[in-house]
């Protein structure tokens, strides 16, 4: 078993945005695995990108990543992995295949911002950008969509 990876207090949002993130992957898998209408899947998913998916990119893109510069190859994978992630969230066609692959490639993404790129930025980011991190992200309750519980 991996042991917690124990975050500066100013990331400790974003990685609790990240649980939520391995949720939804749970959910879509336990949905499709059940049988569930893949459109009330999707309806979900929509609703997870709008309300959390994407406020997340957004923060991670303007203040996370930038700390590491442009150039830094961490953040350039980080940035490539967004926008194929954000692609399959607004696909309309294939929507199982498109689902099966978001949460694996959500699932994917997670584990690589958590075990290398946040690493790397707890080692390099100063005590203001950290702050301003801190300052754009407040540690908020994740608010759940319980309109259709597809996944129990």
């Amino acid at each position: 078993m991996i042991k917690p990876i124990k975050r500066h207090e100013s990331i400790q949002p974003l990685s609790r945005d990240h649980h939520h993130g391995l949720l939804l992957s749970w959910k879509i898998r336990s949905g499709i695995s059940k049988g569930v209408d893949i459109n009330r899947i999707k309806k979900y998913v929509d609703w997870f990108y709008t309300n959390h998916i994407k406020p997340h990119f957004d923060i991670e893109e303007k203040y996370v990543f930038p700390i590491l510069g442009s150039e830094n190859h961490l953040a350039q994978k980080a940035l490539n992995q967004h926008q194929n992630i954000k692609e399959l969230f607004l696909a309309t066609d294939h929507l199982e295949e498109n689902l099966r692959m978001l949460e694996q490639k959500l699932t994917k993404h997670i584990r690589f911002e958590e075990r290398e790129l946040f690493t790397e930025i707890e080692k390099v980011a100063s005590k203001n950008q950290l702050e301003q991190i801190k300052e754009v992200h407040p540690d908020l309750r994740f608010e759940e969509n319980s309109d259709d519980e597809f996944w129990k």
